[in-house]
């Protein structure tokens, strides 16, 4: 079934003018299609940001500093979106709770596109000075921050709750195939644009267009995503599961361990993301004579690779258990963390190296990372609880994962990475020990 052919799904009728098959759900391949557009749109707009935080941020919006110090500044406004995506969470919650769930979608990604878009039409540092433009490209970074939170629409949820017992994993690993086709999109048209102009032309006007794109994608998706979650199929689907927002105070008061034990379960899978993606292009700006071309070429690939490697995954999961998976996953990224400086000090041949082992790793752990635990929730928190785990291992492991690394293998040398790394494995571990007892516990 096509996303096309949802919609008339709701004016099926039977000969006698009821509706058709009132009791048959939704088919778990249909919610996929929308979990892959809606995580695909949202990563376009992120790794669209991100690439342009090392490429194009540093010379525009901080040219007194020297580019080390401009890259680490552009990365303090790249967190502050994972900041505030918890408030945005919270505040589509209640938007839903007082209007719906379409109203809260529209106003989320509407949100996202004219924030991402005002990127694109913002004045640099030379036009109005310094402290205005960080200012408006802040505010533009708070909007998207906000607007990602707002836009949860229960669908991974969903898509888990329906996939069949045998195939969860497999499922698991569709809701996260959005991540590589996002940083391809992203990836690919900076590399075109960085081949294709003149440095001069691509600080002028060419870094916009990427922005711009995203504001397209958005808007497709949101139509996308709301031709989904507005029909009756879902709606009673939805209803069916108990996926409506609750009370927050309610959840963390009852069930906050789980929350917890969510966000650092995925720990090792969300520090091993912007590391292998935003943070080597950052190094290799400062400190390699590799060509930056060259280099957004060989992530491209990676990204191939991360979108094979999550299939593989959803193989593995199925056989093995996700958090058997992921537990072994953390212990060949603490293996690979003692590789990173040597990897990243290697030259061409190392950074190439580390991209592409990176990438794999990453594609075989984050397919498998979101609501590894969320099973645990009990039904009516299980929306508010799904989407505020995800907040939390973004804002713990990712959010600062740039700037720390950057800002400490600077300092002190590459065993910075190796020790984010390897700590982020360790949280991984922990939680996954501590939830299993918890299980035993409440078995």
């Amino acid at each position: 079934m096509s996303v096309a052919d949802i919609p008339a799904l709701h004016s099926m009728k039977n000969s006698s003018g009821s509706p058709q098959n009132e009791s048959v759900s939704v088919a778990p391949g249909d919610i996929a299609v929308g979990v892959i557009i809606g995580r695909a749109s949202e990563y376009f707009d992120f790794f669209v940001y991100g690439i342009a935080s090392v490429l194009v941020f540093p010379a525009l919006f901080f040219p007194d500093l020297d580019r080390l110090h401009g890259t680490l500044y552009a990365f303090v406004l790249l967190a502050v979106a994972f900041v505030v995506r918890p408030l945005g969470t919270l505040a589509g919650m209640a938007l839903q709770q007082r209007f719906s769930r379409e109203t809260k979608l529209t106003v989320s990604l509407m949100l996202l596109g004219c924030s991402t878009v005002g990127i694109a039409l913002l004045p640099t540092t030379a036009t109005v000075g310094q402290t205005a433009a960080v200012s408006l490209l802040l505010m533009c970074r708070i909007g998207q921050g906000l607007a990602l939170g707002g836009s949860w629409d229960g669908l991974p949820s969903l898509l888990a709750m329906n996939a069949p017992e045998s195939r969860r994993g497999w499922y698991a690993m569709l809701g996260q195939l959005g991540a590589p086709v996002g940083f391809i999109l992203a990836c690919g048209m900076f590399a075109y644009l960085w081949g294709s102009l003149s440095e001069g032309d691509f600080l002028s006007w060419g870094w916009r267009y990427p922005f711009f794109a995203v504001f397209g994608i958005n808007v497709v998706a949101l139509f996308a995503r709301l031709r989904l979650v507005v029909t009756h199929e879902y709606e009673r689907e939805l209803d069916a599961k108990e996926l409506e927002p609750c009370d927050p105070v309610e959840l963390f008061n009852t069930q906050g361990h789980n929350v917890w034990i969510g966000a650092f379960a995925a720990l090792a899978s969300y520090a091993l993301f912007h590391l292998v993606s935003v943070f080597p292009l950052s190094w290799v700006m400062l400190y390699s004579e590799q060509a930056i071309g060259q280099f957004l070429s060989v992530e491209l690939l990676g990204a191939f690779l991360c979108a094979g490697a999550m299939f593989v995954s959803g193989v593995l999961a199925d056989r093995i258990g996700r958090r058997r998976l992921l537990g072994t996953l953390a212990i060949m990224i603490a293996v690979f963390s003692l590789l990173a400086p040597t990897l990243l000090s290697g030259g061409s041949a190392g950074h190439d190296a580390f991209i592409l082992i990176g990438f794999v790793l990453l594609g075989l752990s984050y397919a498998q990372s979101a609501g590894s635990v969320t099973s645990n929730f009990l039904p009516r928190f299980r929306y508010t609880g799904a989407a505020l785990t995800s907040d939390l291992a973004w804002l713990v492991g990712a959010a600062f994962a740039p700037l720390v690394a950057l800002g400490l293998s600077a300092r002190f040398g590459l065993w910075a990475v190796s020790a984010y790394l390897l700590t982020g494995a360790a949280c991984t571990l922990i939680a996954l020990r501590i939830n299993r007892k918890l299980s035993v516990v409440r078995d």
